[in-house]
């Protein structure tokens, strides 16, 4: 793959992952994580979620004045059950917090620490030239701070991507807010005729 179109995806993916959001990403790798890596924890958890549900939801329809005995019984059992699933989740937080500090590391490393890398490697290449003249006295600009004159860069070519893929996502994010505007006032009016 050539110079120009590897730093225009690696600014582009670090992009995206800026528009999903690194807690979502997180949330999601996460929920994989679990289920790959620790799945009877993660099914324990479920049965005692359900299970607690299940118990107070008993507990509600029995009386305690009426049934004393059987009420404190399933009393017990969901104070024991809160307890049981506190216990777990806190070692599923614990599980959490190592899996985020490795995960915010994989992450920062594959998209910041590369173009960092590819930055400082390709410090004196030129990912492009410039016509002759074009930019007249201004033309060493592009090549700032290591390539050769008249051409561009790879930190200024990587300034350009970012800026242009930003741009991208603010004429999407319109495209999709007056789509949206549109729909709601055409659903409003049919409902206001109807």
């Amino acid at each position: 793959m050539s110079l120009i179109v590897t730093i225009f995806v690696l600014v582009f993916v670090t992009e995206l992952i800026s528009w999903i959001g690194k807690s979502v990403l997180l949330e999601i790798c996460y929920s994989l994580y679990l289920k790959i890596f620790y799945p009877s924890q993660a099914a324990r958890q479920r049965q005692l979620k359900t299970d607690i549900l299940n118990k107070k939801a008993e507990l509600l329809k029995t009386s305690a004045q009426d049934q004393f005995a059987r009420w404190a019984k399933l009393r017990r059992s969901v104070d024991k059950g809160l307890a049981d699933l506190e216990k777990l989740n806190s070692e599923i937080a614990s599980v959490k917090s190592g899996f985020s500090i490795r995960f915010n590391s994989v992450l920062w490393v594959s998209t910041t620490g590369v173009q960092f890398v590819v930055g400082w490697w390709y410090r004196k290449s030129a990912v492009f030239f410039l016509p002759q003249g074009w930019f007249g006295p201004i033309q060493w600009c592009f090549a700032l701070p290591f390539a050769p004159k008249g051409s561009v860069s790879v930190g200024i070519w990587q300034m350009a991507c970012k800026r242009v893929i930003k741009v991208g996502e603010r004429v999407v994010k319109d495209i999709c807010v007056s789509s949206e505007i549109k729909t709601e006032a055409e659903t409003a009016g049919k409902t206001k005729t109807s």
